[in-house]
């Protein structure tokens, strides 16, 4: 029973941040124009540090490189995979971009897999996805390139993030890949700044962006993935890229085709299909012992 409790807390707390992220990076789409990617990304791991750090700082004295080197790998990734993707929102756009991104994690919940029927899935995605970025009869590789880069980083991100949660108590990992992201991005952002443009608008958007987009959602996920599985986190992202369009949409301003909400929708039901026909793993004695103990 507190099993059960605990997925459906966990699986409810994702459906909110994948709220949040959309929101948040329906506003980074209003900024990006202005003041550059890697200002706004570098202003979310700030922002993401400063709530993160005062509560949850690492202790020094108990880290080993075997404990360290995901924290150290999962704040590189989530340097490239945030740069990669609001480079992608950038020229394609939220809707486009998010779509094109979700399918690192679709990818990472098919990867094992042998099913004939996945393969189905996975073709009618990567036709959903092909229908998306080319409805004027062009492509933009670039775009598309950028938008791919995000999707094999959030893949990475999701099976640090796991290991990171286990290895460290509480926030102490995501604290040390906020810093190592932080590092990276801030010499960028200082490079690209236009210090002219920041007003209080401005400052104050950022900082929305940074707590809806990271600080809110990034810190949570440690908490889901403790309760839910990958599976069941991938079958929820499924719902991101619908999300991504309507903030897309209401924000943004931007405008899809008919035959672009139709890709978006391929592309979501053919990925929460194939994820929520998988087999549970079977469990172990020992882990059904385990579940049994109060």
């Amino acid at each position: 029973m507190t099993e059960k409790r605990d997925r459906m807390i966990g699986a409810g707390t994702q459906l909110v941040t994948e709220v949040s992220i959309n929101f948040g990076s329906s506003l980074a789409g209003l900024l990006i124009p202005v003041v550059g990617s890697p200002v706004v990304v570098a202003a979310r791991q700030l922002v993401m540090a400063c709530t993160v750090l005062p509560f949850y700082r690492p202790k020094l004295a108990t880290l080993t490189w075997r404990r360290l080197w995901p924290a150290l790998m999962l704040g590189v990734v989530l340097a490239v995979m945030n740069l990669s993707f609001y480079q992608a929102v950038d020229i394609l756009g939220l809707g486009i971009a998010a779509t094109i991104e979700f399918l690192g994690p679709f990818g990472l919940a098919l990867a094992a897999s042998r099913r004939l029927l996945d393969f189905v899935f996975a073709a009618a995605a990567a036709a959903g996805v092909f229908l998306l970025t080319w409805t004027d009869g062009t492509l933009d590789p670039l775009g598309i390139a950028f938008g791919l880069t995000a999707a094999a980083s959030w893949a990475a991100y999701i099976l640090l993030t796991r290991r990171v949660a286990t290895a460290f108590p509480g926030l102490e990992g995501i604290s040390v890949a906020s810093i190592v992201s932080l590092a990276l991005l801030v010499p960028l952002a200082l490079i690209t700044v236009d210090w002219a443009l920041l007003d209080w608008r401005i400052l104050g958007l950022l900082l929305a962006v940074g707590a809806l987009s990271s600080a809110f959602p990034y810190t949570v996920d440690t908490f889901i993935l403790r309760r839910i599985t990958p599976r069941l986190y991938a079958i929820i992202t499924s719902f991101g890229p619908v999300i991504a369009a309507v903030f897309g949409f209401l924000v943004l301003g931007e405008t899809f085709t008919a035959l672009q909400q139709v890709a978006i929708l391929v592309v979501c039901v053919a990925a929460g299909a194939a994820i929520a026909t998988q087999r549970e793993r079977p469990r172990s004695d020992l882990e059904l012992t385990a579940g049994a103990i109060p």
